[in-house]
C-alpha cells in the first residue's frame, strides 16, 4: 500500500509496511474498494489479538545518556493506543511483525510480570533505584483495565517500596491512586501524563485510542489532589503541527496540578518515518511539506537523527526556538522544568516477619 492508503477508524497506521529484517512481504489487495460507493468505501477493520509473552525477566536496563533512567518495565509489547509517531513501533520488527498495524493490533502480554518483578527485586544483586514504568509502550493501554498486570506490578513495588516513575496517556492511571499514594508517602512515586495537544480532533486522528486531553488533565488533577507528584510530558512536540500549543498546554497542565514538565521533539526511526508521512498525507495534506521540512530542519536534514545528545533534543535554529518557547511557557505557567527526584531510602525486601514500624 502506498502512503495514500485509507484511514482505518480507531487506528493510527493504515497499513503494514515491510519488515526491514524480513525478505518476504505480504501486501493486502484492497483495490476492490475503489469500485464501491464512496460512502461505503471502507475495508474490514483489523481486530486486536493478544499473545502470551514468555519472557523470563521483566526489568530492562540501559546505558543511554539520553533517557534519565537505567531501569524500566513494559508489561506489554505493542500498544493499542496506536499513536502514529510512536518511536517504539520498529521494536515489533524484531518479532517478525510490522511496525504498522501489527504494532497496534498484535499485543504481547507479559502475564507473569508481577511474579518476575518480585523475584528480581528480591535478588541480592538488585541495587534499589527508580524504575520507569511504561517507556516503550503504555502500561495503561486498553487491555490493562481487564488484565490489571500494571496494577499487580505496582502492588509489588509498593510492598518493596521501590521508587517508580509512571508515564501514560490514559486516565486509567487514576484507578491505582491507592498504590501510588503508598509509594508517594516515601517519596517513591511520580506520574508523568503525556499530553501532546489540546485539540481533541487532532488527538483522535494522531493518538486514536488514548484518553482525550480533557481526561488527561482530569487525571493530573486527581493525582495531584491525592498527593502524588505529577508532571506533564509534552512528547513528542511536532514542529509545524503542535509546537504552537506549548504555552496553552503548559498553562492547562499547571492549572490541573502538574508541578514539572519535560518535552521531546518528534523522532521518526526506521518505518515510523513513512508511516508518519503517509498519515500527514491522508489527514493534513496542506501541512505535509511544512511539517516534514521542519522535522528535517531539526534532524540534520533527515527525518530521524539517532545520535546520542541529539535524538532527544534536535539541533539547529528551529530546535532552539522550540526549547526557548518551552522554557518561556514553563516560567509563565509557574511550572518547573526537569524530572522529579525519587527516593530509594525506604526500600526493603519484605519478609514473613512482621515489622514494629509498619
Amino acid at each position: 500500500m502506498s502512503a495514500s492508503a485509507r484511514n482505518i477508524p480507531g487506528r493510527g497506521a493504515a497499513n503494514n509496511p515491510g519488515n526491514r529484517f524480513e525478505r518476504l512481504e505480504s501486501v493486502a489487495d484492497d483495490s476492490y474498494l475503489d469500485d464501491l460507493d464512496p460512502e461505503n468505501r471502507e475495508g474490514p477493520r483489523p481486530e486486536t489479538v493478544y499473545y502470551r509473552d514468555a519472557t523470563k525477566s521483566i526489568i530492562t536496563t540501559n546505558t543511554s545518556p539520553d533517557v534519565g533512567f537505567d531501569a524500566s518495565i513494559n508489561p506489554y509489547r505493542g500498544c493499542q493506543h496506536g499513536c502514529v509517531y510512536c518511536f517504539a513501533r520498529p521494536n515489533h520488527e524484531y518479532l517478525g511483525l510490522s511496525a504498522g498495524l501489527d504494532f497496534e493490533t498484535k499485543i504481547l502480554v507479559k502475564e507473569n510480570a508481577p511474579e518476575l518483578l518480585r523475584r528480581e527485586l528480591s535478588a541480592k544483586k538488585w541495587r534499589p533505584r527508580p524504575i520507569a514504568l511504561s517507556v516503550a509502550t503504555d502500561c495503561y493501554q486498553t487491555i490493562e483495565k481487564k488484565l490489571k498486570i500494571t496494577r499487580r506490578c505496582l502492588e509489588v513495588l509498593a510492598e518493596f517500596r521501590n521508587p517508580v516513575a509512571v508515564v501514560t496517556k490514559n486516565h486509567l492511571v487514576t484507578r491505582d491512586v491507592d498504590l501510588l499514594q503508598k509509594l508517594a508517602k516515601y517519596g517513591a512515586a511520580s506520574v508523568s501524563i503525556s499530553l501532546t495537544t489540546l485539540d481533541d480532533e487532532l488527538r483522535r486522528r494522531m493518538e486514536p485510542r488514548t484518553s482525550s486531553p480533557r481526561r488527561r488533565l482530569a487525571a493530573m488533577e486527581k493525582l495531584s489532589e491525592a498527593g502524588i507528584p505529577v508532571s506533564v510530558l509534552v512528547a513528542p512536540v511536532i514542529p509545524g503541527l503542535t509546537d504552537h500549543e506549548l504555552p496553552n498546554l503548559l498553562r492547562a497542565a499547571a492549572d490541573a496540578g502538574a508541578t514539572s514538565a519535560g518535552f521531546t521533539p518528534v523522532r521518526l526511526p526506521h518505518a515510523v518515518a513513512p508511516l508518519f508521512a503517509g498519515w500527514l498525507q491522508r489527514n493534513y495534506p496542506d501541512r505535509e511539506e511544512k511539517v516534514l521540512n521542519r522535522i528535517r530542519e531539526i534532524r540534520n536534514g533527515k527525518l530521524n537523527d539517532p545520535r546520542f545528545g541529539s535524538r532527544m533534543r534536535g539541533e539547529g535554529v528551529y530546535a532552539e526556538h522550540m526549547r526557548s518557547l518551552f522554557d518561556l511557557s514553563c516560567r509563565r505557567a509557574g511550572i518547573s522544568r526537569g524530572r522529579m527526584k525519587l527516593s530509594t531510602g525506604s526500600f526493603r525486601v519484605p519478609t514473613d516477619q512482621p515489622s514494629l514500624f509498619d
